[in-house]
């Protein structure tokens, strides 16, 4: 199954933490990982997507159509790693996920997949990491990571 882990891109500061909207430098994060994603991603791809608006508006680069998406409030709540795994359909899910959320849960996510607690802390803002793993197990390897350029 092929995992991908997208964190929302800049937002701004505000309250309630769940209704902060993109910054403009985080649109543009955005549209740059969703122009990948448009190249690259699984036709297949099922959208499992934090109810927060930053996630939202992060995700409707690659598919506007809010239909299409699954929203996970545990993914806004910091529910542990293994729970949204679980939801995403890992490690035996048919089709491949995109999980478009927020730290530190993606970065707890990965270390979880990939064997390894000391796993950098942090995903960037608006980065989304590509991983692979094969049905039963429960271990995944990393095949790409995608950044936005760092520019403001």
């Amino acid at each position: 199954m092929d995992l991908l882990l997208w964190r929302h891109a800049d937002a701004l500061q505000g309250v309630p933490d769940i209704a902060r909207e993109l910054s403009a430098r985080g649109h543009r994060q955005a549209r740059e990982v969703a122009a990948w994603l448009g190249e690259h991603a699984p036709a297949d791809v099922r959208l499992v997507v934090s109810p927060a608006v930053r996630t939202r508006q992060t995700v409707s680069y690659f598919c506007a159509d809010e239909n299409a998406m699954r929203f996970c409030a545990p993914l806004f709540h910091g529910a542990p790693p293994e729970d949204i795994l679980r939801f995403a359909g890992w490690p035996d899910a048919s089709s491949p996920a995109l999980v478009v959320g927020h730290q530190p849960l993606l970065s707890e996510m990965a270390a979880c997949l990939l064997g390894d607690a000391a796993f950098p802390s942090s995903f960037r803002k608006g980065a989304l990491w590509w991983l692979h793993g094969e049905p039963g197990q429960s271990a995944a390897r990393l095949v790409h990571v995608v950044e936005a350029s760092a520019r403001p």
